[in-house]
């Protein structure tokens, strides 16, 4: 687990103050900072990063689970614009490419990158009733899209409590999320897939390019849809290797 700091929700492993980058990463539904624990210190010494800490989770057990969108993104983009000094490049994953893209829209200032990781574009819209199923229901959509401790979830249904209302909270936020038109990114748009990850195609992938008047470049690495996971360095380094020095 990222150590708490006296930031919200912000966690820094390893701060940088001299840092000519930081990278700011957004987890998926039901993902919390600790997905990124290795990033820090994967990264090279001059690049410092935070994972974003939803509420409802880890040392945010105590707060209410998320119940949208702008919610999540008002709380985000306050403390991320308190971030100065170095340039901003906002990574998300599945859900977390939702919450970095419209906290890019938030920013006063220009995100050097936003890497949407793992998800078609915002319009395409997610629907579905997975937020309003019993609990069984819920434990059975995280085990069909998998990731770490899904099936440890599964068989302790002690841990359900616990676990499960910052679950449902993410999906209701993914389910009922809405995208609202306006004007697109000017920052460069980086999307990565898995190759073996049913939820996004790379046609859907290569849409994102159409939200930036920008530089746009798409990537497919091994694995399926939980690939940062399983290739965090890659990632990673593909995250920041193509932001200007």
């Amino acid at each position: 687990m990222l150590p708490r700091t006296a930031a919200r929700w912000l966690r820094c492993r390893t701060p940088r103050p001299a840092a000519r980058l930081r990278l700011v990463c957004f987890p998926h539904a039901g993902g919390a900072a600790s997905f990124y624990s290795d990033w820090s210190g994967l990264a090279p010494a001059d690049v410092e990063v935070h994972a974003v800490q939803y509420p409802g989770r880890e040392d945010r057990i105590a707060d209410a689970p998320p119940t949208a969108m702008s919610e999540l993104v008002a709380g985000v983009t306050a403390e991320v614009e308190a971030l100065s000094g170095a340039p901003l490049v906002l990574f998300g994953h599945s859900m977390g490419a939702l919450v970095a893209y419209e906290v890019a829209r938030e920013l006063s200032v220009v995100p050097a990158r936003l890497v949407v990781s793992g998800r078609h574009t915002p319009d395409e819209l997610v629907g579905g009733d997975v937020h309003l199923r019993d609990d069984e229901g819920l434990v059975a959509e995280v085990l069909r899209v998998g990731g770490a401790g899904a099936e440890m979830l599964a068989s302790a249904k002690e841990l359900w409590p616990v676990f499960l209302p910052a679950i449902r909270g993410d999906y209701r936020v993914e389910e009922t999320y809405r995208h609202q038109p306006g004007a697109s990114l000017s920052c460069p748009v980086t999307a990565i897939i898995g190759a073996q990850d049913g939820e996004v195609t790379t046609e859907q992938a290569d849409r994102w390019s159409t939200y930036t008047s920008g530089p746009f470049t798409r990537h497919v690495v091994p694995g399926g849809h939980f690939f940062p996971a399983e290739h965090a360095a890659r990632v990673l380094g593909l995250a920041i290797e193509e932001t200007s020095r």
